[in-house]
């Protein structure tokens, strides 16, 4: 028989590490596979979109919900809010970063990249960001 983890201490990691502030921040550039590997903390991410309209540098706090273990999956999902809407703003970004903030660019800790799937656009006017899967915790 393999060795495992117990199923329940994905879900105790989860609601032990997702808790606090979670913010989302836009970026211009996807990462690479090595840049997955090496980033760690926010500053890190030097392709953030520059503030406009309502869109601060740091970007927009969002909500977090960890769900109930799934054992036919071995995993548990994590939720993450939708950002509101920028207002007012012109930004060119491919995607996202979700990120635990913990005091400053230096120990922010990254969490998950959302690749919007192409070039998404706003010339002095709203930009919308919606979430449309989990993060999963793997056990």
């Amino acid at each position: 028989m393999a060795s495992a983890n117990a199923g329940l201490l994905t879900k105790r990691l989860a609601d032990a590490y997702f808790t606090g502030t979670f913010k989302f921040l836009l970026v211009s550039a996807v990462p690479s596979e090595s840049d997955f590997d090496a980033f760690d903390f926010r500053d890190d991410i030097v392709t953030e979109v520059a503030a406009s309209g309502t869109y601060a540098t740091g970007g927009a706090t969002v909500t977090c919900t960890v769900g109930s273990y799934d054992s036919a999956n071995n995993r548990v999902p994590v939720t993450f809010g939708n950002p509101a809407t920028f207002t007012g703003a012109t930004i060119t970004a491919v995607g996202g970063w979700i990120y635990k903030s913990v005091g400053s660019a230096a120990t922010d800790q990254l969490v998950a990249f959302v690749d919007f799937g192409g070039t998404k656009t706003s010339t002095a006017a709203d930009f919308a960001v919606t979430f449309s899967a989990p993060l999963y915790v793997n056990r």
